[in-house]
């Protein structure tokens, strides 16, 4: 056995691997996702509006304390230094 047909079979081998671990390309789903998704859209846009669901208090409270505290510095800034809103106009 010399090393090119060595080097066939490993090629096989391998191959033969990557067929077994991959799924097939025409793979069908079982069922349309797209009712599902649509209902949870048409629930949730039910339920609140987008401002009442970013000023809720669940989402208040998952901002981190130095949010707060950066929020709070800007805003003395702002009211100590009112010559700097364009500066910050601009970076926002």
């Amino acid at each position: 056995m010399n090393e090119d047909d060595t080097n066939e079979q490993e090629q096989k081998g391998t191959a033969d691997l990557l067929k077994q671990s991959v799924a097939p390309v025409g793979a069908e789903l079982k069922r349309d996702l797209w009712p599902k998704m649509s209902r949870r859209f048409e629930e949730a846009s039910s339920r609140r509006s987008w401002l009442s669901a970013m000023f809720s208090t669940t989402a208040l409270s998952s901002v981190p304390w130095f949010d707060w505290a950066l929020l709070a510095a800007l805003i003395i800034g702002i009211c100590v230094f009112p010559n700097t809103i364009p500066i910050w106009l601009y970076h926002f």
